[in-house]
């Protein structure tokens, strides 16, 4: 099984727009028994008392728009128990990685990548909830998860 941690600032925008499109992905690929595919934060910001919030409302509406089902998703942070538990821990922008190395305490394994990597470009994902652009960060994370799954489908067979 290949399991895939996508991570934000938050885990209310981004990251979970890339775990559900993911999923879905995987879903029409036939292919969901391989992957465990989850989002976390690198900020404790959408956390209170232990719950996180659900997935932001805009968000939340342009993956429905896509027939995308995020229900019951919230928000949690990234440990550094999750280096050992992923395979792939993927993060939308520059701050995210250097955030998420210093959660993890490093990436010996090589595991951390940001996610348009796998699209061949070092662009950040812009994040939404700043620029109120949901089009533009369902179109970058739809590009990142389309070339992930290709790429892991050439690595490993599938």
């Amino acid at each position: 099984m290949i399991k895939i941690l996508f991570v934000c600032h938050g885990n209310i925008c981004r990251s979970p727009m890339a775990e559900f499109v993911m999923k879905d992905l995987v879903s029409s690929a036939g292919l969901s028994g391989e992957f465990y595919i989850s989002s976390a934060a690198t900020s404790s910001e959408e956390i209170w008392n232990g719950v996180g919030n659900p997935v932001y409302p805009p968000a939340r509406a342009k993956l429905r728009e896509h027939g995308i089902d995020c229900a019951g998703k919230r928000a949690v942070q990234l440990t550094r128990a999750d280096y050992d538990a992923y395979d792939y821990l993927i993060g939308m922008e520059t701050a995210n990685i250097r955030n998420m190395l210093r959660i993890l305490g490093g990436d010996p394994e090589g595991k951390v990548r940001k996610l348009l990597s796998f699209a061949g470009s070092d662009r950040d994902i812009a994040d939404p909830w700043y620029t109120d652009n949901f089009d533009d960060t369902y179109r970058d994370v739809l590009e990142g998860c389309e070339a992930l799954l290709a790429k892991l489908r050439e690595s490993s067979g599938l």
